[in-house]
This record gives structure tokens, sequence and C-alpha cells, in this order.
């Protein structure tokens, strides 16, 4: 485990100045735009000198590590071109309909579309290529001191482990089949601890997660292994069965990327599925720690995206999540839709609020957070709080816990910030059909 190497260097990489903000994605472009001026560098690195100055055991990491592929190239600039009109005329659309503006033949186009599987696996490259440089951009947007550290997690292209390798002749018992899936996700999460390592070892105080597996996904993971090894489909109640093991194992094993990170807070997508997570798990934003706070999305302040997961036990706070522009490999920009959207939202408040008060903890960051929101009736029954974070409110505290108690802080903010004005009233929400907003992006192809 490399984290056996982490060296006296990473003391002086990491800055006493600014709050630092891990981007645990699918690869960032840290020559955009905006994002080049907010790049973490690690200061003990030499560039391309093929040495390993601060002793961690990542060679170059000048701008972050790329898990993926095991080396510092933090984005593929070989997928540079695949944005194309039709990409950008979908994200448009899907934005338009969750807002009930589109038309009939904007709405015609968009379920055309999503039949042309030449056009799905585009859009689906496309997505994991510019997915981390736009939460990134989110987390960056308005955090003047914080600086953004590139963490690949997502193959721009994956695949499921093991999915050529598995013999059909292999006949294993449905005990067995089950240790299988146990054994997948301790796989998955050995990464996972290497990537919590790292950001620990480079002192993070925010890591943006904006990924996962839910419920959907398990059930596809678990019924093609299944029809593999015993040729037949498994029954919809033992898929479920099969899934809900699968997945409670990698909440359980992805506990160890938060566990070995204690002064990091973890933010996490609650999930595109629209599910609740108290009943149907996702991770890892199911994780329950001390540093970890779920994050559900909604349409502007109006009311809860219907392609939002929450959990009034497992989901903590909610933040905007349709239609959000920022930043896109090649300096470009797109509006996309979703938890991953909504949890850098609340990065860069957490960044932010460690930037007003850097003495402070995940914990009290995190209690800071959940504890300024403005309570919304139609996030009563979705989210623990309640409430949809306020960035204003949640800074002015952190910047009060300088001269007194986060407790207080909290108080005293919510006394002095008041609530965000909403605009507009909400409409009655859309029925969105499958598709129409891609699932966090996951280590597994299905």
């Amino acid at each position: 485990m490399k984290k056996m190497a982490l060296g006296l260097g990473l003391l002086f990489s990491a800055s006493t100045l600014a709050s630092t903000v891990a981007i645990i994605d699918s690869g960032t472009d840290m020559k955009h735009k905006d994002i080049a001026p907010k790049a973490w560098i690690n200061s003990v690195e030499i560039p391309d000198n093929n040495r390993d100055e601060d002793r961690n055991g990542y060679q170059d990491d000048i701008y972050g590590w790329n898990f993926a592929e095991s080396n510092n190239q933090v984005i593929d600039y070989k997928y540079l071109g695949t944005l194309n009109e039709d990409i950008r005329k979908f994200f448009i659309v899907q934005e338009k309909m969750m807002r009930q503006t589109a038309t009939q033949e904007e709405i015609e186009w968009a379920r055309e579309i999503l039949k042309d599987e030449a056009f799905i696996k585009r859009i689906s490259i496309y997505g994991n290529f510019m997915h981390g440089t736009h939460v990134a951009g989110i987390a960056a947007k308005k955090a003047n001191n914080a600086k953004i550290m590139a963490v690949k997690l997502i193959p721009t292209e994956v695949k499921l482990p093991g999915q050529d390798k598995i013999s059909k002749k292999d006949g294993f018992a449905l005990k067995m089949f089950k240790k299988g899936l146990e054994l997948l996700a301790k796989q998955q999460a050995t990464m996972m601890e290497e990537i919590g390592y790292y950001v620990d070892g480079h002192k993070a105080d925010v890591a943006n997660g904006s990924f996962g597996t839910g419920y959907p996904q398990a059930q596809q993971i678990t019924a093609m292994l299944y029809k593999t090894l015993f040729r037949k489909d498994p029954t919809p109640e033992l898929n479920h069965e099969l899934s809900l093991v699968f997945l409670n194992a990698a909440v359980r094993e992805n506990a160890r990327l938060v566990e070995v990170a204690p002064n990091t807070l973890f933010v996490f997508a609650a999930g595109n599925d629209g599910l609740d997570n108290d009943k149907f798990p996702t991770s890892p934003t199911n994780i329950q720690a001390d540093n970890v706070i779920s994050v559900a999305a909604t349409m502007g302040r109006m009311a809860i995206a219907p392609f939002s997961n929450y959990g009034k036990e497992m989901v903590d706070v909610a933040a905007p999540g349709v239609g959000i522009l920022s930043a896109a490999p090649g300096d470009e920009y797109v509006k996309v839709s979703g938890t991953s959207q909504a949890a850098p939202f609340v990065a860069n408040i957490a960044a932010r609020v460690k930037d007003a008060n850097p003495s402070l903890s995940p914990v009290d960051i995190k209690k800071i957070i959940m504890g300024t929101v403005d309570y919304k009736n139609y996030l009563t029954d979705k989210v623990l709080t309640g409430g949809l974070v306020n960035p204003g409110r949640a800074v002015q505290a952190g910047i009060l816990s300088g001269t007194r108690s986060v407790e207080d802080s909290i108080s005293a903010a919510r006394e002095q910030v008041a609530d965000v004005v909403v605009e507009a009233e909400a409409k009655s929400l859309p029925l969105m059909g499958s598709g129409f907003v891609i699932p966090l992006p996951s280590m597994f192809k299905f």
C-alpha cells in the first residue's frame, strides 16, 4: 500500500493560506481558464523529471493523480472533439423538459435520439470525459482562495471488472455468488482507500465525490453476473436481494475512503435515480460518518429535482442541480443537470467556510452547512435537515466562528442572513422517462 510511502515532503506541499478541494472524479482539465488559476500544485515535485521528490509513491503528481490508469495524467485529451451539437442540444432540452418549457417537437427529438445507440455511446463517453471538469468548475466558483486538486477515479471508458474472465462453466452456489459480490465491492474499496490516504497525505480540506453506484445500476451488475455464471436470469425478487447484498457491501467497504482521511470533509452526490436512499442504498453517499455530507438536487430553489435521490435519514441537505453552467474540457462550457452538480455546490461552500476560519474541523464545517439551511416544505421528508443550503449564511457562520462557538455562530448567522429569495413559484414536477438524466459515473460499465 502506497500509504506507507507518504513522505515528509507532503508537509510542505499543502498551502496554509487556502483550502484544498480534491475532485474525485473522471478527470479534470487543469488547463481550463476557470480552473488553471485555482489549480492545486504540488510544490515539492519537479515536473516531468520522472522522480518522486515528495516520496509519497506517486511520481510527478503535480496536479493530483490518476488512480484509474496509475499515472499523473489527470485527464485524457484525446477525447476533445467528442462534444457535438446533438449533445449540446440534448443537455438544453433536458433542462427545458424539467422546467416544463420544452416544445413538443423538442420532446419528440429527445425521445428519438435516446433510441440511437451511437448517440448513447457518444454522450456516455463525453459525460465521463467532461464530468470532472464540470464538477471542478462548480467547486471553484467564487471560492477565491480554494485550490483544486485532481483525483481521477473513473476511467473515461470503463467495464465491469472480470467481465471477460468469468467462465460460463463455473457453477457457484448462490451463497458463494453473494460472497463474490461482496469481494467485488471489496476490490473496488481497495482503490478508494488508497485515494483516501492520498487526499489525507496532501491535506485536502474538502473532497467532492460526484460518483457512485445506485440501485438500478447494481441490479444490472448483479443480473449480468448471475446470468453469466448460472446461464439464466435471476428472478426479480432474487435480483433485488442480490443488489442489496452488493450495495450494502459497497457502502460498508467504501467507508475506508473516509476513515483514513479524518481531516477531510467528503461531499457526495445522492444519486440520479429518483429513489429513496433510505430504502435503496447508493454507494458511497450512504456512508454514515462525521466527515461525510450527502447532497440531493433541486430545481433552483423551487422544488426537488425529479431525478434526484433523497432520504430523510441518508441524505443531509439539498442544493441546486438543474441546468448548471460550468466548465468543460478545452475551455468549453455546458449546462448539465444532476446531483453531480449539486454536490460541488456544497463542496464550494465548505471550502469558503474553511477559508473563513481555517481552524474549523470537518465536523464543524458539516454542522455549519447543515445548521444554516433554508428550510423548505418540499424537503421536509426528503433530506435530514429539511433544507436547502444557504451559501451566504454558512460563510457568515464560518466568519463568526473565529470568536465564538460553532453553535452560537450558526444561531447568529441565522439572525443576520436572510433566506435566499425565490423568484418564481414551482410548477408541478414533470414526469421524466428513463435515460433523460445520466446516472452518477461509476467504476463499472454494465
